[in-house]
């Protein structure tokens, strides 16, 4: 090819591209309501603090109503103060520590988590609980073979801080992420770190209140997260 060709070539491939996929390579699930089903477990614990911190117990019908509301609105409606959250998710993880072994994944987990390993994908924990309480439940039910990584912290709202701290010491690219959360703050968070997120209605909040929250895929059933995560696999158009 001679030098006066190459502009020829140039102009010739201009308006043309190709298509690329992004998979997704990494599966980060949430903890409670998402792998364990500790809510009963929580709930019971969460209401006989009410007295010695002075809000009051939830009753199964506030439960409910609980379910289709956002995480700031559960809040406010609970009576626990913004100044008590902290002590209480403290006092209510090491109360948890009791039984976290005696607890249960949700029917199907063990089957789903064998799948996407099987795939190979690389499977992790970003929770708000305890690492204790974590590996604890993980051993327990023989679950901690599959997961390559656990990320925990006290967070009230929002997990953003442990995104970027799961980013940036797993060394992981964002784009081929994907969380699995049962909490319209799973789902927030995670669109605010630019991370996609499927949104499970097995947990605590319902469907509804998670669809508001613009999950990328939403499920009903633990069998539905192998397909889930692979149809979220990104196709990027490259100029040429």
């Amino acid at each position: 090819m001679t030098s006066q060709s190459i502009p020829v070539v140039r102009d010739a491939l201009e308006g043309y591209s190709r298509l690329e996929k992004t998979p997704i390579e990494v599966v980060v699930f949430d903890f409670d309501g998402t792998i364990a089903d500790t809510l009963d477990a929580i709930v019971g614990i969460v209401n006989e603090l009410a007295q010695t911190f002075g809000y009051p117990v939830a009753s199964p019908e506030e439960l409910e109503t609980y379910k289709n509301l956002s995480s700031r609105q559960i809040l406010r409606r609970s009576g626990i103060s913004l100044f008590q959250l902290p002590f209480v998710i403290l006092k209510a993880q090491r109360a948890l520590s009791a039984q976290i072994d005696r607890l249960q994944p949700f029917v199907e987990i063990e089957a789903s988590l064998r799948a996407l390993k099987g795939s190979g994908y690389k499977l992790g924990i970003l929770t708000s609980n305890s690492q204790k309480n974590v590996e604890a439940f993980l051993q327990a039910n023989q679950l901690d073979r599959h997961f390559d990584f656990i990320y925990s912290g006290l967070t009230v709202f929002g997990k953003e801080r442990l995104f970027r701290k799961m980013l940036r010491r797993e060394n992981l690219d964002r784009e081929r992420i994907v969380y699995i959360g049962d909490e319209t703050r799973d789902i927030e968070s995670a669109r605010n770190v630019q991370i996609k997120s499927i949104a499970v209605s097995w947990g605590f909040n319902s469907r509804q209140a998670l669809l508001k929250f613009g999950p990328d895929r939403a499920i009903d059933s633990p069998r539905e997260l192998l397909s889930a995560v692979r149809s979220l696999s990104t196709t990027n158009v490259i100029r040429l």
